[in-house]
């Protein structure tokens, strides 16, 4: 079939992105929805944190046999949550399996997330990041870390140990490029210790429509620059990646890639668009390019199979780009204030996610124990 004639996220998938579902639950794995979304969205890995964790475990009674073969086994909330999440990350990393088979580890991941608790603690985030690869014990799992400053220690520890790591909670700039250097310094260290970098893969997970969120709040606040709103996350992404193509390029790059190293692609997150008054695929269709990935809630999957327009657009209006960045300065928007309120809004929602999840398996674990 000409690719001109093919559906558009199949399309968008020919011009070299690769399409991540954001969400999963046990319901979804095991009733076939999941594999639909694979054989008809070409949708090619997936994405969870707290926050879906806690959507599907909280709904319906999918989970209760298990929590209460927990509950009788004696294990507490945290083990009881633990338990639940890597059986579904486990089983949908079978599901992608072929997926991750059939391109010699480009995509077929599934990412599960460390305690968000833990994102300021360097020590126990590597710890966590660990644990988590050895009980789940797939090499199609990708574990995620938070890009604070402390997870930047973490996140080369972990490469240089040979495991994979989705990069999570990425919104400034000077953060990306910290990301990418962690990324580059431990398969540097990982190679001289011997080991082999052609089982590692990486994502960068930069955040999309919530940068736009609280830049045009701020503008709002300041009042008068209406022609800046909406532009300020695409602007962002396209600068962003800019910087991918200049860290995984030149002499220290091509030493790494040919002992068998894979660059740490950027990931689009945050990808729904939460204004209405701005197009439902607008992130999508702006941010398309190679070498990249998407990952979208279902509901952004489905509108941009029914009305996306695939084309390379990434690569175009960088210079603009920086501009724009120069212009919302010069506006009284403070860019590094604003990313870094982003980044511990982000590690807060997770941590309160995580917290709620928690507090109603106590309540199911209680009831399902008694029963």
């Amino acid at each position: 079939m000409p690719a001109d004639a093919l559906p558009p996220l199949q399309r968008l998938s020919a011009l070299g992105q690769s399409v991540w579902v954001d969400f999963l639950s046990r319901e979804s794995i095991r009733g076939g929805h999941l594999k639909e979304l694979i054989d008809d969205y070409a949708v090619v890995g997936a994405t969870s944190n707290p926050t879906i964790l806690q959507k599907a475990m909280t709904a319906g009674d999918v989970y209760d046999e298990q929590i209460h073969e927990l509950a009788a086994q004696g294990s507490d909330v945290s083990e009881t949550f633990w338990a639940l999440a890597e059986r579904d990350i486990a089983e949908a990393c079978d599901v992608f399996r072929g997926v991750w088979d059939g391109g010699h580890g480009r995509d077929g991941y599934v990412s599960l997330e460390v305690d968000p608790r833990l994102a300021y603690d360097t020590l126990e985030t590597f710890r966590e990041a660990m644990r988590l690869h050895e009980s789940v014990d797939r090499p199609n799992l990708m574990v995620k870390i938070p890009a604070t400053r402390p997870g930047l220690a973490a996140i080369e520890d972990v490469v240089a140990k040979g495991r994979s790591i989705n990069v999570t909670l990425i919104f400034s700039l000077r953060r990306y490029a910290e990301v990418a250097e962690s990324y580059l310094r431990g398969l540097e260290r990982l190679i001289a210790e011997g080991g082999d970098p052609s089982g590692v893969a990486s994502v960068a997970s930069f955040f999309v429509s919530r940068i736009d969120t609280e830049g045009d709040r701020r503008l709002d606040e300041i009042g008068g620059h209406d022609e800046l709103k909406g532009k300020l996350a695409v602007a962002n992404a396209k600068v962003a990646y800019d910087h991918y193509l200049e860290a995984f390029a030149g002499p220290r790059w091509e030493y790494l890639a040919g002992k068998g190293a894979t660059p740490q692609r950027v990931l689009w997150a945050s990808t729904s668009t939460k204004n209405p008054a701005y197009p439902d695929t607008m992130y999508v269709e702006d941010l398309l390019g190679p070498d990249t990935v998407d990952t979208m809630p279902e509901e952004t999957i489905k509108a941009y199979q029914d009305h996306g327009s695939p084309e390379v657009r990434l690569r175009s209006g960088v210079e603009d780009a920086r501009r724009l960045l120069d212009d919302l300065k010069s506006a009284g928007v403070d860019y590094d204030d604003l990313t870094d309120t982003l980044e511990r809004d982000g590690v807060q929602k997770f941590a309160a996610s995580f917290a709620e999840l928690q507090e109603a398996l106590s309540a199911k674990h209680q009831a399902l124990a008694l029963a």
